[in-house]
This record gives C-alpha cells, structure tokens and sequence, in this order.
C-alpha cells in the first residue's frame, strides 16, 4: 500500500526498496502505513525524532502504558469479552498542568452477536488484547513542533472495546451465560470518566473530548455530558475526527449504512444513550447519525472530515456486494483511478455531507475543516495534524485552525474545494 500526493509525479519503473526517497515520500509513505494500521485497528504511531524546546523526555513522551480501570467488575463497566476497560494517560506539565485533553479511539462497530463474539478475541473488544504501550502523536503529542497547543496538557488516549461507540446498555446482552459478552459502553464512560476525575479533571480550567471515527461519533454522544461533569468557568469543547457518517444510500439505491446501523443500536439497546426527542420522533437508528447529534448539542463542538473519507466511500457509498461488476473496484481504492462519472458520484457525495452539515456551519460557536483529501482520521497523526506537509486550507494546518478556533483567535469554518484542487493532501492508495 502507497500514498500518493493529489498532484502526482511521473511514477518510476519500479518501486525498489534502495530507491532515494525525499522527505515528503517519507513523510507520505508514513502516513500511508498509519491507515493501514488503523484499518488492522494497530491505533499507534512510531515515536517522533528532533524534539522542540520544552517537551518532555522521550521515555516519557512517546510510549505511554496502558491503565486498566480500577474495580471495573463492581462497576458493571466491562469491555466485550468481560475484561476491564483501559487508557493511556500522559500528565501534563508547565502551564498545561490544569488543561486536560481525552481521545477517544476508533475502530468501528459489531452489529451481531457473532461479530460481536470476533471483536472479543481482538484490542476492540478485550484489554487482554491490547498494546501495553503506544506512542502519543499528533493531537496527542507532547512535542511543541507537533502539537503546539496542546503539547503539556494532561492527556488521555481511551481504548475502544465496547463495538457501540460506548453508548451500549446491559439490558441488552443476551442471556446466554455461554460464550457471554457484554454491552457495556455507556457503563464504561461513566466509570472513565469517574477515574479521570478523580484524577484530577474536576478542577480542570480548559477540557477538549476528541475522538477519532467510531471514536468520533462516540465524542458527539457524550459531548454535552463531557461538558456537565466539569467546573462551570472551565473552557470545554468537543472535537469529532472523520466521525460525521452519513445516512446516505449506496451506489444500487440500498440503505447500507442505515440498516448497518439499525442492528448496532437494536442489538445495544444505544437508542438509551441518544437524544430523547429525537428517539420519540424517529427511527432510534436515525438519532445514532451525526447529522441528528448536532442539532442538539449545546457544548461548542469541532469537525474535521475529509469530503472523500475513504472509509465512508468504501463503506457506505460502495460496500462490498453493491458493486457486482467490480466496476468500482479501482476507484474506491484510489481516488486517482476513479473514471470521470465516478468522480461525479463522488462529488455527489461531498455535497450531501456539506447538506448534512449546512445548519451547523451556521452556527457562531460551531468549527469545521473539511478537506478534499481521500483520507480517513488526521488528528492523532503527526504528518496531517501538524507537519511542514501537513493538509492546509488557506495555508492553515488542522493543529492551528483547532487552535485559533478552541482559543477564540477566530471563527473557523474551512470547506475546500473539490478534489482534486488542493495539492496538500494525503490521497491514500490502497491499491
């Protein structure tokens, strides 16, 4: 698998391992290894080199250890599988001593018992499965040329195991002592945040809930509760990564991703954890697309999506089984093989999201960059959340329009313009 930039060179012969790459290559070749390790759900990056001024010792910085939850079992709190729920925590230093940052990880959902049951023998359903350390990096990174404005805040990084975007309920599990598994999710975020509290975010001065994709959606969920939990004078804020999944049709007129997600919220009881009016108004299933989250959140909140989310185009607009031909074969791998109709499908689909979102771009407190990159999650990874290559919108990385927007600078509503214009983008190739 290679990334390719959206204004490509003229390919060599061949691909060789000797051959002399640039920065920039390196720098995409990386990006392009992250995907593929967020889409093997291996969510850590490999630690950053050349330190800046005032961050912390590596040892320190770039692994952090996995904590599991503390008396999981007496919470009910329990991922999947039954085991205790964990985090990664990096504590802050200097001025960000009293500033907390929460990441919520990705990684999908399991609509069935039976790949619920598989999601359990893996990191995104059991702790016993997952990395006792990861590198922080990105949004998450304590180097200040990374992350500039967040670098020495108090960090956490939250392991996805419950497969509903920590929104599922207990009532739901089934009876069967067998083989059990549990949905726990919302237990899970009462009982982290709980723990995190403790710990110190009560008397927090600024709070920023981030999430990427599942995670993301996760982050729209329980913003406003995010926002409840903490000190009334203290600056809270939500931001949701290539978490903004939309209640479109697919290429052969089916309802994929609403069907998808229908099994997901009947099979976790999540219509629990969504807005009640919108779940005595709707299909409960409905309430669980961000497109109806936002129209009731109150806590100021941030997106960042990529208009050609390759997950969403591979997912939602040409899942497999929708495309009998294989006509789409090339084109929902790589963006560049995509025929000059497909790409008008595409630009169909970039404009149903900028519908989906159009009251929201209204708002005063609301922030939003959407780019035109086929890319999937950007900022939990150095090269696209904050890089001399970075993805820019009016020469703006997501790290400072996140920044000038959390800080007030200034109003942020970035959209660019179609694909393929902008030449800074990571156009993933998974060819």
């Amino acid at each position: 698998m290679m990334a390719i930039p959206a204004r490509p060179r003229p390919p060599p012969a061949s691909w060789w391992w000797w051959r002399r790459w640039t920065k920039r290559d390196w720098a995409i070749a990386a990006v392009a290894v992250t995907a593929f390790l967020f889409l093997l759900s291996s969510l850590s990056d490999d630690p950053r080199r050349g330190r800046g001024a005032g961050a912390r010792p590596p040892d320190a910085a770039d692994l952090v250890g996995l904590t599991l939850l503390r008396d999981a079992s007496a919470k009910g709190a329990l991922c999947l599988d039954g085991s205790a729920p964990a985090y990664h925590f990096s504590k802050g230093f200097g001025s960000g001593s009293d500033s907390w940052l929460i990441h919520i990880e990705g990684g999908g959902w399991c609509s069935s018992i039976s790949s619920c049951s598989s999601r359990a023998k893996t990191k995104l359903g059991s702790s016993a499965y997952m990395e006792q350390q990861v590198s922080f990096a990105g949004i998450l990174s304590s180097e200040p040329s990374q992350n500039p404005e967040f670098f020495n805040w108090n960090k956490v990084k939250i392991r996805y195991c419950d497969g509903a975007s920590f929104s599922g309920h207990p009532q739901s599990e089934p009876k069967d002592k067998e083989g059990r598994i549990f949905f726990r999710g919302q237990l899970i975020w009462k009982a982290l945040m709980d723990e995190l509290l403790s710990a110190g975010l009560s008397t927090a001065c600024q709070a920023f809930l981030t999430g990427c994709s599942a995670g993301g959606l996760a982050t729209l969920i329980h913003c406003d509760d995010f926002r409840e939990l903490l000190p009334k004078d203290a600056t809270v804020k939500c931001l949701a990564d290539a978490g903004f999944f939309l209640n479109e049709k697919d290429i052969s007129g089916n309802d994929t991703m609403r069907s998808f997600y229908h099994d997901v919220v009947q099979l976790q009881g999540v219509q629990e954890s969504l807005n009640k009016d919108c779940v005595a108004s709707k299909e409960p299933s409905d309430c669980f697309f961000p497109e109806e989250i936002i129209k009731n959140i109150r806590t100021p909140v941030f997106l960042v999506n990529p208009a050609y989310d390759f997950w969403q185009i591979q997912n939602v607009l040409v899942p497999i089984g929708s495309d009998p031909s294989e006509s789409w074969k090339k084109c929902r791998l790589n963006i560049q093989a995509c025929t000059p109709s497909q790409l008008k499908t595409l630009q169909g689909f970039r404009d149903s999201l900028l519908r989906a979102i159009s009251e929201f771009q209204k708002s005063k407190e609301g922030g939003m960059f959407i780019n035109s990159c086929f890319i999937h999650c950007q900022t939990w990874i150095g090269e696209t959340w904050h890089s001399p290559n970075s993805p820019r919108i009016d020469n703006k990385t997501i790290a400072e329009s996140v920044g000038d927007w959390y800080f007030n600078r200034r109003a942020v509503k970035q959209i660019d313009c179609p694909y393929p214009c902008n030449p800074s983008c990571y156009n993933m190739n998974f060819s």
